[in-house]
């Protein structure tokens, strides 16, 4: 039976190298007399290569290079680019990243909805296809409500054109201007001309390709939603085990209540766009103001963006109900005037007293700021972000400083 060998815990241990283990010149202990190599060398018996010290057969390694002004200079230099790179492979990958984080966002807010029906005792596959269903549902009925209005307006437009020009030949404001500036002459030289021709054909080339990257964005979208709300229970059980143990109950507690608080707002928001568009449609239909249904439609889109949102919709059927009549017009104007004030002082209060607790400055910066940044998508996803960020200052932030 092999006994153990004793090992002194003062011997080095010997650096590997690529020509075997690198053996240390020996280090007397203290208070010995150090021996002369060539006394070591003799006694040992082994020649040493002239110019070569005793156990580097390569030589004695030269000064450390971590402090070089060279290196450090270069590994700053390449840590820029990498920087610079990573700007630049983001900033190219914007749009899709943008359409990523927005169907993010709309599986969070879709994802209470699911979990009502859950609790109705729906299997989770056929809650996230009812509620699927319902989302392409309201794309159809807004569709089949806008499209057919803007054809018959189109194709009214025209067939009223020479009408319209007609019109203008007859005013005598612009019969003096035709006169002293032949204008109508020169439209009708570049409207012959092929410059106008090539320019009407890349206009509507360009508008073709709008309408189907929007068609196309729009779908990849849908599909993306459909496979975040699918995989969102693994996505965050993924995302929680990337935080430390020893922190990970109170981070999935914290990002619990984040997520609750997104889906919170956008559900909320979606009841009052959904209010906003029902009462909008009853006003416009007591009006007779046409195509009220699609006008309706928009006011409800329009009022999901904060801030601007709801002025817009308010514009474009007040817009609409002046082509009725002025009497009409201001009806609408003073309508929706009223309106916005009991929707921001009651309705909205009201549906999100229990979602998202933001006070109103923050909701106005969050919404200028993701605005600024990205857009109307960025005023979409500011409020609940920071709804997400004073959140975490109030639980970890705060706390932290009073203990410090």
């Amino acid at each position: 039976m092999d006994s153990a060998v004793p090992v002194d815990p003062a011997e080095p241990e010997p650096i590997l190298t690529s020509a075997g283990p690198l053996i240390l010149p020996d280090i007397p202990p203290a208070g010995a007399t150090a021996v002369p190599a060539s006394t070591a060398t003799a006694s040992s018996g082994a020649a040493t290569p002239p110019g070569v010290a005793p156990g580097l057969p390569f030589g004695r390694p030269g000064r450390s290079m971590s402090n070089n002004p060279f290196v450090f200079g270069f590994t700053a230099a390449l840590g820029v680019l990498t920087a610079w790179w990573l700007v630049q492979a983001v900033a190219s990958a914007s749009s899709v990243l943008i359409l990523i984080v927005v169907s993010l966002f709309l599986a969070i807010g879709l994802n209470p909805a699911v979990e009502v029906l859950q609790r109705w005792n729906v299997p989770r596959v056929g809650a996230i296809t009812v509620v699927f269903l319902g989302v392409i549902l309201v794309f159809v009925v807004f569709g089949l409500a806008v499209v057919p209005p803007l054809t018959a307006q189109s194709t009214q437009f025209v067939d009223q054109l020479p009408q319209y020009v007609q019109e203008l030949q007859n005013n005598p404001l612009i019969r003096d201007l035709d006169q002293r500036f032949q204008l109508l002459e020169k439209l009708q030289q570049y409207v012959t001309s092929g410059d106008f021709g090539t320019q009407m054909f890349g206009g509507v080339l360009g508008i073709g390709s709008v309408l189907i990257g929007a068609v196309f964005n729009s779908l990849t979208v849908l599909v993306l939603t459909l496979y975040f709300l699918g995989s969102l229970k693994s996505l965050k059980k993924m995302a929680y085990r990337l935080v430390p143990r020893s922190r990970r109950t109170r981070a999935t507690l914290l990002g619990d209540q984040i997520i609750d608080s997104i889906g919170g707002y956008v559900a909320g928001n979606l009841i009052i766009s959904l209010i906003a568009g029902v009462t909008t449609f009853i006003f416009l239909s007591i009006m007779q103001v046409p195509y009220a249904l699609a006008l309706a439609l928009i006011v409800a889109l329009t009022d999901l963006i904060p801030l601007v949102g709801a002025f817009i919709g308010a514009g474009v059927a007040s817009l609409v109900g002046f082509f009725v009549s002025p009497t009409v017009g201001i009806v609408c104007l003073v309508f929706f005037t009223i309106y916005q004030q009991i929707e921001n002082y009651w309705i909205a209060p009201t549906v999100m007293k229990s979602s998202v607790d933001v006070p109103p400055l923050a909701t106005i910066v969050g919404a200028l700021l993701g605005g600024a940044l990205l857009g109307v998508v960025g005023a979409l996803l500011g409020i609940p972000l920071v709804a997400a960020i004073l959140l975490i200052l109030r639980e970890v932030v705060l706390p932290r400083q009073e203990r410090a």
